[in-house]
């Protein structure tokens, strides 16, 4: 055996435990950085070749490893922007030169221009609704852009959609065609009227007058008016621009439900958007005239009150009017193997040349799992656990300069031998 060999073998065990024990201060370091993954050294024999009967000593390799996979345990805040997931998934989120990055750090909070950003400045990426509702770009991390949430300035939204629950009566008697609601004459007649709110592109309201009216056998007219163009009184006739747009629903009259083609009423709100009004849960049954349920988006000028997120990941702004909106959608983002990625600092994570590609998603698809507002994910690090290796690698590490020192003593002896 080569006396070289063995003070080499003693040197690399020293710096396999060397880097076991910085793993172990790392992580008794970050035991309560939030959203930190436990580093761990794994070791491999390290074989010289052997020959005519002489052992050559090796060694032993590092590799370090980090336990991405390994969630830690959740601990429940006050604040609506600690975000943590339940399940594979990772924030996507971005360095201030907007290079993308994943992690599990979610402790949110704004900055000075309203930008939710971690402990170590990255900012949360999201879906924006400002298009409609958003689709995740699944292999890349276009159409992303930071979450901004500022209380400061009013907004208006313009009513685009809404809905309109109920029964009409089945018994009604049919209004002939001459003085339907449609006619918008002095003797117009009606079955059943109700009236709604809407709001303008400045975020005014608007009354809106909802006629039901009978015309057959399981047929009714729907006519929309702006009620500000009614004749005191008696409605109508509604003056010029008042009529906004009328349909024509047919139901079933044995199930008493809507089976034509038509199932809602589309027009333009007066000084606002087109607004479509859905009836599909209209029913024609043996009662009166009732009405379960009436929605329409929109808010008239408002500041944020306050901000929720739910566990699809959906930003909602609540208004001081009472009134909510959605404003981004937060995606999650997992990868084949979580252990492979490459750790940087700010507890993030790039995707690593073992770790597979990068795949984005929203909540609640896949393994990606669920978003959970008011909790953070705590380090995956066991303090016990750290100890007890802290004592075996110091021991381990004494053990190998052991051997590097009976190496030198035995090295001194060769080197003293006389003739």
């Amino acid at each position: 055996m080569s006396l070289y060999g063995m003070m080499r073998t003693g040197v690399s065990g020293m710096n396999a435990q060397a880097n076991r024990l910085s793993t172990t201060a790392d992580n008794i370091a970050n035991s309560d950085t939030t959203g930190y993954k436990r580093s761990s050294a794994e070791f491999s024999t390290l074989i010289m070749p052997s020959t005519g009967g002489a052992y050559n000593s090796g060694g032993v390799t590092t590799t370090i490893r980090q336990a991405v996979s390994d969630p830690g345990v959740l601990q429940y805040t006050t604040s609506v922007s600690d975000l943590a997931v339940s399940g594979d998934g990772f924030f996507v989120v971005q360095d201030p030169s907007g290079t993308p990055f994943l992690t599990r750090a979610g402790a949110f909070v704004p900055d000075a221009q309203g930008r939710l950003v971690n402990a170590a400045g990255f900012q949360l990426m999201a879906y924006s609704f400002a298009n409609g509702v958003p689709a995740a770009t699944v292999n890349g991390f276009e159409g992303l852009e930071p979450v901004v949430i500022s209380d400061q300035g009013l907004t208006a939204t313009p009513s685009t959609t809404g809905s309109f629950s109920g029964n009409l009566p089945a018994g009604a008697t049919p209004v002939v065609a001459a003085n339907l609601p449609s006619t918008n004459s002095a003797g117009a007649q009606y079955t059943s009227k109700s009236s709604m709110v809407a709001y303008d592109n400045l975020g005014n309201k608007k009354l809106l007058d909802v006629y039901f009216t009978n015309t057959g056998t399981g047929t009714w007219e729907v006519s929309v008016f702006d009620q500000s163009k009614a004749t005191a009184g008696t409605s109508f006739p509604y003056a010029a621009g008042g009529s906004l747009g009328t349909a024509n629903l047919t139901f079933d009259t044995t199930t008493g439900k809507l089976t034509g083609a038509t199932t809602g009423v589309t027009f333009t709100v007066p000084g606002g958007a087109s607004l479509n009004l859905d009836l599909s849960t209209l029913t024609q049954l043996g009662t009166g005239f009732t009405v379960t349920d009436a929605q329409v988006n929109g808010n008239a000028p408002s500041t944020i009150d306050k901000v929720q997120i739910s566990k699809d990941g959906t930003i909602y702004a609540q208004y001081k009017d009472g009134s909510t909106k959605p404003l981004y959608k937060i995606p999650l983002a997992d990868v084949q193997s979580p252990d492979q990625l490459k750790a940087l600092p700010g507890n993030v994570y790039a995707q690593g040349t073992e770790s597979g590609a990068v795949r984005v998603g929203f909540a609640n698809e896949g393994k990606a799992g669920s978003i959970i507002s008011g909790a953070l994910e705590n380090s995956n690090v066991d303090i016990a656990e750290e100890l007890t290796d802290m004592i075996a690698a110091q021991r381990s590490y004494t053990a190998n300069s052991k051997v590097f020192q009976t190496g030198s003593d035995l090295m001194d002896v060769l080197v003293n031998l006389k003739r």
